[in-house]
């Protein structure tokens, strides 16, 4: 399979096979790494990372995976570049492309890592929009097969705000793969319906299923996989802490969800997470409202953090495997 040159900016792009090659490079990726093997099939080349949101995984797993292949890194961060300020996205697609082999972006709209792939003349590989995180899934796919052996059939339940990146990119994940995804969340909370209808076209396909409900019991019962995020995403506003901590509350992960889920399940969380007041914003909640663990609590979390922290470490791996995958050789 040939995917040399290719963006890399949702699920959506790509088919079953497709993410099925990217997974098991990453495999390969991964075995390579653990027996220190060396990788530097892309000495010289060089990528650029714009982050317009900070972040601790998607750095740390581009800069490592890129190291490991051989590869110059420019880390541009919200000061470090004039997109969309002084310089208009196409044009700093335009001039990075010359420069560079491949960009990251990590910022706010699809839109704007749509444009900078549309000028680039490079790979262009999205870190995580308001709408996608498709690097965010090749990891989750990859620990949920080595958790379980395989994913066709797996039953994963998201809980929480499933309007956004994470909601949308692991129900388009979940049902490219034969997967049944449970978007588990008050209505107001539940993905958009027009990506509901494409996933459907593509469970149909695959063998696997979409569910919306607005029940806990009835969400948790039997998955496979509990799967949550933090209620307010990098640059909303504090204000809306309020609504969601109302609103979402019910839908904690806590032991009486996962005792619901099947004997062999798991968590997972794309981190961080506030399942404690060991952060700055862990301790403003509780001193707002009163709240120790926010989506998840502290025992599920630490008795899964096992899962949770391959999950992490995995974002280098499958990182690696699309920059290898897409680069032209």
């Amino acid at each position: 399979m040939n995917l040399q040159g290719r963006n890399f900016l949702t699920l959506k792009d790509f088919t079953p096979e497709e993410i099925r090659y990217f997974l098991d490079t990453a495999k390969e990726l991964k075995e390579k790494k653990k027996n220190h093997v060396p990788m530097k099939e892309f000495e010289g080349r060089n990528i650029a990372l714009i982050f317009e949101k900070t972040s601790t995984r998607t750095r740390c797993s581009f800069e490592v995976a890129a190291h490991d292949l051989g590869m110059g890194v420019t880390y541009l961060d919200p000061s470090g570049s004039q997109i969309g300020k002084k310089e208009s996205i196409a044009d700093t697609a335009r001039v990075l492309g010359r420069m560079f082999d491949g960009i990251e972006y990590r910022g706010f709209g699809q839109e704007i890592v749509e444009e900078l792939a549309e000028y680039a003349g490079v790979p262009v590989w999205n870190g995580l929009t308001n709408e996608y995180h498709p690097t965010q899934m090749l990891a989750d796919l990859l620990t949920i097969e080595e958790q379980f052996g395989h994913l066709e059939g797996i039953r994963l339940t998201y809980m929480g705000d499933a309007r956004y990146n994470m909601g949308n990119s692991l129900m388009i994940a979940c049902s490219k793969m034969g997967m049944h995804f449970t978007a588990c969340a008050p209505k107001e909370y539940f993905p958009n319906k027009e990506l509901v209808a494409l996933c459907e076209e593509y469970a149909k396909t695959s063998g696997g299923s979409i569910t919306l409900t607005e029940d806990v019991k009835e969400g948790t019962k039997d998955a496979d996989v509990l799967y949550t995020d933090v209620w307010v995403s990098m640059g909303e506003p504090d204000e809306v802490w309020k609504e969601r901590i109302e609103a979402l509350s019910p839908y904690q992960i806590n032991k009486a969800a996962m005792d619901n889920a099947k004997d062999t399940a798991v968590f997972m969380h794309c981190l961080p997470a506030f399942h404690d007041l060991k952060t700055k914003i862990g301790k403003e909640i509780y001193e707002k409202y009163g709240l120790t663990e926010m989506e998840v609590t502290d025992e599920v979390f630490e008795k899964y953090a096992d899962v949770v922290f391959r999950e992490a470490e995995n974002r280098m791996h499958t990182i690696k495997a699309v920059m290898y995958v897409t680069l032209p050789r």
